[in-house]
């Protein structure tokens, strides 16, 4: 089954590159300069990934992210020559997976496409015999096969990368993790000291589930260690 996957960047020769160096793995690329050209593909395509330049005109990339996140849980990976802080984490709270800031090198793209399909994969796959796929306690309910999240009853609408983060807290319940050991194992790549990703999306897990920072019902943070969801 061909990998579709969405680049739009306004840069025409970045664009072009992703595209060449995508093609190069067999990946189907549905390639636009402009936002508003890749709305109807979003809508009619199956997408499997997305790559979203962030500085684009009348449209940008958190705005289409935002787009894509009100429907769509395939992974999106955001590209920008914006190197802040606080853009990085903008993307993230707006539901990115991962982030990569310009010039960059095509293969390590290539590199985080692939890891990002293959947790996507892994966290879709059918249900397994040897692995545990639905888990309740506390009002929570996860579901791996759907990927369904419920709390109380409600629905919470959770990105992939989200989901793997909270699924990987509950099935190590009563064990403090840490940011290093979360990252290896929702990213499967190598933890960097400096690297907030994981906080970002914990704070992010935390307004939707509208579990306080200061008494948390759920996703405790044990400062110095880490983070744990007590048995």
């Amino acid at each position: 089954m061909s990998i579709n996957i969405l680049v739009v960047d306004d840069e025409k020769e970045i664009a072009d590159l992703v595209e060449l160096y995508l093609k190069n793995e067999n990946y189907h690329v549905h390639k636009y300069y402009k936002a508003e050209d890749a709305l109807t593909c979003i809508a009619e395509e199956k997408l499997d990934l997305a790559i979203l330049d962030i500085m684009m005109p009348e449209i940008d990339g958190f705005e289409l992210c935002r787009t894509i996140r009100e429907t769509y849980h395939f992974p999106v990976i955001m590209l920008s020559a914006k190197g802040e802080e606080i853009d990085k984490i903008t993307g993230l709270t707006l539901g990115a997976d991962d982030y990569i800031t310009k010039p960059f090198r095509p293969l390590e793209l290539v590199a985080r496409v692939k890891a990002q399909l293959r947790r996507f994969k892994t966290y879709n796959q059918q249900e397994s015999e040897q692995n545990q796929t639905f888990l309740a306690f506390s009002g929570l309910v996860l579901d791996q096969n759907t990927r369904k999240c419920m709390l109380n009853e409600q629905s919470i609408s959770l990105t992939p990368t989200e989901f793997s983060i909270l699924w990987y807290l509950c099935v190590n319940r009563g064990r403090v993790v840490s940011s290093e050991e979360i990252f290896q194992a929702v990213w499967g790549e190598k933890y960097l000291n400096n690297n907030n990703t994981v906080m970002v999306h914990i704070r992010h897990l935390r307004e939707k589930m509208n579990d306080s920072t200061e008494k948390p019902k759920y996703i405790k943070t044990v400062w110095g260690v880490g983070y744990t969801i007590e048995k």
